[in-house]
């Protein structure tokens, strides 16, 4: 039976793009066993778009975590994470006692939340580019790697032509593209249907307009929800056929799974990202990503592998995300030197 005798915190800020926060929870019970877990919090990178700031941001994380967690763990007896509910702090402490957990009963966290994949299908996510052959030539990039499956980054004025321009490059590519909900109007959508397209992801954020959408396209409509709540309503709304699962952003990796099983149930495809952080949420993410309804390509090709504190790093190597086995728990070494000097706030308990 897992019992916390140790809890730390970690508050990161991460050396790449939109400088966002990592929060790392590290756990140990009275044998000696640690778990971590990790919660990045990012702004909105794309109008339209719900960064992760909107829940208070970066201080008010680090203060309920201070605050209740050690209340919420240190010398409470479980049996299995999902008897903990929703503790302060949301995923990462969840995230750090399902490491535990698992690695107590010597699983793998992939084989612990029910996932059956060794490996996964990869797809990488594309921003706009101040050029149409710049967008080509970083495809092309992508595609020399051994990517089978890209996500084009579009908004209204940015879709159809660097769509045209890749597909014409590339007839055979596996091309989806990411709305971010910041479209309006169905017709904008529509005529990007004619290039092939998988899928076309948060092309609104209106349900009944997604829905409209999903009838006239052949594309798969993917909805991102951050609740099994939400789920439910775009599923009764008929608001796509598949989900775009964030593993972060739910408060458990109890929930995500009853997101999954939900979305199964609905006939819906699943496809899961969560790309930011040191490698611990990522690492997460690859074992929701291992879950028998996932079948579309995930998104956990970045950040960069100089910003990670686990081995082996996290990523895609040819296209395709190995899910690791051979470890329990999360199933990679974390250097916990690395860590503390990363860090710019810590907290003992």
């Amino acid at each position: 039976m897992p019992r916390v005798r140790e809890l730390e915190l970690f508050r990161l800020t991460l050396p790449y793009g939109r400088r966002p926060e990592s929060v790392l929870v590290r756990i140990t019970d009275y044998g000696g066993m640690v778990g971590w877990g990790e919660a990045v919090r990012r702004p909105a990178a794309l109008p339209g778009e719900r960064g992760d700031d909107q829940e208070g941001g970066h201080e008010k994380l680090w203060a309920t975590l201070e605050e209740s967690l050690p209340a919420a763990l240190i010398g409470v007896d479980w049996e299995h994470p999902s008897e903990l509910g929703r503790v302060p702090g949301g995923s990462a402490a969840d995230m750090a006692c399902w490491d535990l957990w698992a690695r107590m009963k010597g699983v793998p966290l992939a084989h612990a939340l029910g996932g059956s994949r060794t490996s996964l299908m990869a797809t990488v996510r594309l921003g706009a580019e101040r050029s149409l052959e710049g967008m080509v030539a970083r495809v092309n990039r992508h595609v020399c790697a051994g990517y089978a499956h890209v996500t084009m980054d579009v908004y209204p004025g940015w879709d159809v032509e660097p769509l045209r321009a890749v597909r014409a490059a590339y007839p055979g590519l596996a091309i989806a593209v990411d709305g971010h909900g910041a479209y309006t109007e169905i017709s904008q959508l529509e005529a990007l249907d004619a290039y092939g397209l998988v899928a076309i992801e948060r092309p609104f954020t209106d349900l009944e307009a997604s829905a409209d959408l999903q009838e006239r396209v052949s594309a798969a409509v993917v909805v991102e929800a951050r609740s099994v709540e939400e789920l439910d309503e775009a599923v009764a709304a008929r608001a796509g056929r598949a989900l775009l699962l964030r593993p972060a952003r739910f408060g458990s990796l109890s929930a995500v799974r009853l997101a999954h099983d939900t979305a199964v149930a609905a006939g819906w495809e699943v496809t899961c990202a969560g790309g930011l952080g040191v490698g611990l949420a990522r690492a997460a993410t690859v074992a929701v990503a291992s879950l028998p309804g996932c079948t579309l390509p995930s998104d956990v090709a970045e950040p960069p592998r100089s910003a990670q504190i686990v081995t082996p790093p996290v990523g895609a190597s040819g296209g395709v995300v190995a899910v690791p086995l051979t470890q329990p728990g999360l199933g990679h070494t974390i250097d916990e030197e690395k860590v503390r000097r990363m860090a710019k706030d810590t907290f003992r308990v």
